[in-house]
């Protein structure tokens, strides 16, 4: 657990959400904030997704003035422009988005090692297919999909790693044809529609047939990382 001395701090963990679905991804995103607070002694940890109209406002009102913890995969439009200007016009600070965490490699090293010991395949005889979102404002978002996966191919010797899209070329569909014995990391930080239908659908038409992991929100390691990220930060802040 991430012991934090001192007075009751406070954090908000924040993410796109479903606009046609709001309700689940809220409470999915408040699951993980619970997981969360049970890491951090001392701390408050609300969540809200910015589809769930008012939800942000009303929990900001409740937890005071927390620190925003981006639930994010990157430091792109939606991190740089619509969340930042709302911390700015309430005076709160952002901390750095879930993406960029330092120990996020490795635990996705963790959870592909796990996988092909599951299926008895050989790294070097495996290929990775990172399924990402992908923008057409921000290229930034690409280019972090792009990094996490030469990082995962470097660390576990894979054969080959392939980053495909939803929104912008190269699409999913497209790098995930003929690859031949492989995995699918999906680079999505919750289970939204995205993960629901677009993913599949494109692994589907590319002819793609081997195993998929999880979106992050469902990692066993996600919510100890987000624990150890916002303290780490906070105390950052402080110094």
């Amino acid at each position: 657990m991430t012991s934090i001395s001192g007075s009751q701090r406070t954090a908000i963990l924040v993410a796109h959400g479903s606009p046609s679905d709001p309700g689940s991804q809220e409470a999915a995103l408040r699951a993980l904030a619970s997981q969360v607070q049970t890491r951090m002694s001392g701390w408050r940890i609300g969540s809200a997704t910015l589809a769930a109209k008012g939800r942000f406002e009303d929990e900001i009102e409740s937890l005071g003035a927390p620190l925003i913890y981006p639930y994010f995969m990157a430091k792109g439009w939606f991190t740089g422009q619509v969340l930042a200007k709302k911390a700015r016009g309430l005076g709160l600070t952002m901390l750095d988005p879930f993406g960029v965490e330092p120990g996020l490699i490795d635990c996705a090293a963790t959870e592909l090692r796990a996988l092909l010991a599951q299926q008895g395949w050989q790294p070097e005889d495996t290929a990775l297919i990172v399924a990402a979102h992908g923008s057409a404002m921000s290229k930034t978002s690409a280019d972090s999909a792009y990094a996490f996966a030469r990082a995962l191919q470097s660390g576990l010797g894979l054969r080959v790693t392939r980053t495909g899209f939803i929104e912008q070329p190269p699409f999913l569909k497209d790098v995930a044809q003929t690859v031949g014995q492989a995995i699918c990391l999906p680079y999505f930080a919750q289970n939204s529609g995205h993960m629901e239908d677009d993913v599949p659908a494109a692994l589907s038409a590319a002819g793609f047939d081997g195993p998929m992991l999880p979106p992050f929100i469902e990692w066993a390691d996600t919510a100890q990382l987000i624990a150890t990220s916002i303290a780490r930060q906070a105390m950052d802040i402080a110094e």
